[in-house]
């Protein structure tokens, strides 16, 4: 068995928010606009998502936009609750303490990293759940990209309220999410848990991608010129990432990928309403298996379905 290890929170925090650079400049104007348009691409989003998802819509969820400083400060408090859920205990020895500062700064190096691309997060370990929407890479990946800006953000809301929604049609997710990280911190049970883990991951991700490009049509030009665009620099959604990243695990995009090619194939042959079975419970997540065989996993479900 081995131990989740000790983090020196604060550390990270501060390590982060020294390393992370601003973010391209903008005017106070143009700041205000962006934070009132991302505002409103974000309850937009809402009803987009309810029709192209059939999932129920979800309790609120604050929606925060955010440098990619307060990022930083959100990521490493979400990063400690769910350490601590999954049973990190405070450093009580020297040995422990040097380890857990160096552990601190690790991880604040990396937080550093992923604030300069996170383009949003959906945070369901909080008290009070969120939707942030780090503006700063917004604003470079419309640069970047030469993207039209509100369709752009009005994608990225769609992306991220998804999330929201996986969550509130499956309530026991965010436990059973922990309990599987704590199997990757068991010697006996890490090779088993990194497949599980990514196998949902994987899930979340191709979900989003598939529910977000549906909600978008008629909502946001050029659908597929974005979708081209994006998959050019992609990266795994803020979640992901922040999980891979504690974990110790690569987000590939090869595998969400494959989440996303499972949803489609369930989609064809089931409709929405079919893949939807998968939020009714833990064991009718699709395995790592079956998410290269949806078939596989079609045939499994109607069995376990009263």
């Amino acid at each position: 068995m081995t131990a989740v290890p000790c983090v020196d929170w604060r550390l990270a925090a501060a390590t982060g928010r020294l390393l992370v650079p601003a973010g391209p400049e903008v005017s106070r104007a143009e700041a205000a606009a962006m934070v009132a348009d991302l505002r409103a691409c974000a309850d937009r989003a809402t009803q987009a998502v309810a029709a192209a998802s059939g999932l129920n819509v979800p309790a609120a969820a604050e929606v925060v936009v955010v440098d990619r400083d307060r990022w930083v400060g959100a990521a490493a408090s979400m990063s400690e609750a769910m350490l601590v859920a999954v049973g990190q205990r405070p450093a009580t020895t020297l040995g422990e303490r040097v380890g857990a500062r160096l552990a601190g700064a690790q991880l604040g190096a990396a937080l550093a990293f992923v604030a300069t691309r996170i383009l949003g997060q959906f945070d369901p370990y909080s008290p009070v759940r969120r939707l942030l929407l780090v503006a700063p890479n917004i604003a470079a990946a419309e640069r970047t990209m030469a993207v039209e800006p509100h369709g752009f953000r009005q994608w990225v809301c769609l992306h991220e309220q998804t999330h929201r929604f996986q969550f509130g049609a499956a309530p026991w997710l965010p436990g059973h999410l922990l309990a599987l990280m704590g199997g990757v911190f068991d010697d006996a049970r890490r090779a088993a848990a990194i497949d599980e883990v990514t196998a949902v991951m994987s899930l979340l991700e191709g979900h989003a991608d598939v529910i977000m490009d549906a909600a978008g049509e008629g909502l946001v030009p050029q659908v597929a010129r974005l979708r081209a665009a994006i998959e050019a620099r992609r990266d795994a959604s803020g979640f992901i990432q922040l999980i891979s990243r504690l974990l110790g695990l690569r987000a590939k995009r090869e595998q969400y990928r494959h989440g996303a090619i499972f949803c489609r194939a369930v989609i064809a042959r089931a409709g929405v309403a079919g893949l939807n079975l998968a939020f009714r419970s833990p064991e009718l997540l699709p395995g790592p298996a079956e998410l290269h065989r949806p078939d596989d996993w079609l045939r499994r479900v109607p069995e376990r379905v009263g």
